[in-house]
């Protein structure tokens, strides 16, 4: 059985690979001295990024492994808190 988000897979590799090049940039940016709000607008481009891989992931989790534990009655409490735990883990 595959990943839920595996119909995503090669929209998701490509965000990363985004994700990985304006980490180069910021990189690079700390190297030259660049100006810190400068940096702090890539970095927020950054986490905006990721946030948005994230939630892709989280959705297809919700759809697919949450869905399907609460359709067949099996350890769908487990999954809810689960699911829950990761969206704590966003909203700190």
């Amino acid at each position: 059985m595959g990943h839920p988000y595996a119909k995503e897979k090669a929209d998701l590799l490509t965000r990363l690979r985004r994700i990985e090049g304006q980490v180069r940039g910021v990189q690079k940016m700390i190297e030259e001295d660049r100006y810190c709000v400068d940096l702090l607008t890539q970095l927020a481009a950054i986490k905006n990024a990721t946030h948005k891989v994230a939630l892709s992931i989280l959705e297809a989790h919700t759809r697919g492994c949450v869905a399907d534990a609460i359709h067949h009655h099996t350890s769908e409490d487990e999954k809810i808190d689960e699911l829950m735990d990761v969206i704590r883990q966003f909203i700190k």
